[in-house]
């Protein structure tokens, strides 16, 4: 795969543009900077129009920017519409709760002109995502991510999901938004925790396409993760750079897209089990999913086994796990539902594993044997 460019230069920020090869389909961009909130009437006017907009979001995030993302969209002309708000967490992303969002979506009056405005993180953007794509048939949406996790993943690409007894994100679509904005000054109001779960998704990137990167994220994560603004900044844009060459090759998900789900396959099985709860967060599911990848890469002879420990070092050197908490996991279980996830085909388990930091590789029809080693050794 070409190496993305360099993010190119805003006055206040950087922009990344995904454009997207399909006739039918638009590019949009990717602004990424500090205190990017406060321009974000004018950088949607200046792409979109004035528009009418309602906003969805959850409860956490509306008592921190609701009210002042609407002033500043009523001062650049658009018509504010009231907002959507959800419970926070990801039991939110479920058919209730999309349900209740489409019925006032609808009670708010809206047409086919109106824009959807995503303002929170990862679970927001899934769920307004998959709101817009149905509502009319598709409203406009553009994503204003307050996560770290949502700014260098879920909010670019286009995937939009909710999840079921069958898995996260069984259900969904791809849609792509229209504009993303995302200020890594929201990323203050994060806990620690979720910062680091965030953090999950920003070495995801190097671990799959880019040592170089991996090397960057072992020197500066740190500082990330300890507020430097040149250091999220930098992340954030050169994450969905990576993202944004992958979903123009395969918007889809048909073949390369699917490396961006290295430790997924793993860490999605552990969110299920787990019941979608506190016990443990995505991107905490993902650091473990990618340490287990790495580790079983190394088991099967197609990974140094150096490159797999300094996975695991570096993980938990920024205060990711990469072990599982204390719960009652039931290993066939866990397999059934890895079995499950959509990038297995006619039952047979597909994994992304890896030759070595920066490698990695889809390896469909994945023996089971050593996935289950895998987990009876992590377990055991």
């Amino acid at each position: 795969m070409t190496m993305p460019p360099d993010a190119a230069p805003l006055s206040s920020g950087k922009v990344v543009r995904v454009e997207l090869p399909a006739a039918e389909a638009h590019g949009y961009d990717i602004v990424v900077g500090d205190n990017i909130l406060a321009e974000a009437g004018t950088l949607i006017h200046l792409r979109l129009g004035a528009r009418r907009c309602v906003v969805i979001t959850d409860r956490t995030v509306a008592a921190l920017y609701l009210q002042r993302l609407e002033a500043i969209l009523v001062a650049a002309e658009h018509t504010v519409l009231p907002a959507v708000i959800v419970p926070p967490g990801e039991s939110s992303k479920d058919f209730a709760t999309l349900q209740n969002t489409l019925d006032q979506l609808f009670t708010r009056g809206i047409d086919r002109k109106t824009l959807v405005i995503a303002l929170g993180g990862g679970v927001v953007g899934d769920l307004a995502g998959v709101a817009a794509a149905l509502a009319l048939r598709g409203l406009d949406f553009v994503q204003i991510p307050t996560t770290l996790l949502a700014q260098v993943d879920s909010s670019v690409g286009g995937k939009n999901g909710i999840s079921t007894a069958y898995g996260k994100n069984t259900v969904g679509t791809f849609y792509q938004p229209r504009l993303v904005l995302a200020d890594v000054s929201t990323l203050d109001s994060l806990p620690e925790r979720e910062m680091q779960a965030g953090y999950a998704e920003v070495v995801k990137y190097g671990l799959i396409n880019d040592a170089a990167f991996f090397t960057w994220c072992q020197t500066h994560g740190d500082k990330l993760l300890r507020g430097d603004r040149a250091a999220q900044i930098e992340a954030v844009s050169r994450s969905c750079a990576y993202k944004a060459a992958i979903v123009i090759a395969d918007e889809h998900e048909t073949g390369v897209r699917a490396l961006l789900n290295l430790g997924h396959t793993f860490g999605h099985a552990l969110e299920a089990i787990t019941g979608y709860s506190h016990l443990i967060l995505h991107g905490e599911a993902v650091s473990i999913g990618m340490a287990m990848a790495f580790r079983l890469s190394a088991d099967l002879g197609l990974c140094p086994a150096a490159d797999a420990r300094a996975v695991r070092e570096h993980l938990q050197a920024v205060g990711l796990p990469i072990k599982p908490p204390a719960f009652a996991y039931d290993i066939e279980r866990l397999m059934a539902l890895m079995a499950q996830d959509k990038k297995a085909e006619h039952g047979k388990l597909t994994l992304i594993l890896a030759r070595g930091i920066g490698q990695a590789f889809v390896n469909p029809n994945t023996n089971p044997t050593p996935v289950r080693a895998s987990w009876q050794t992590l377990l055991g």
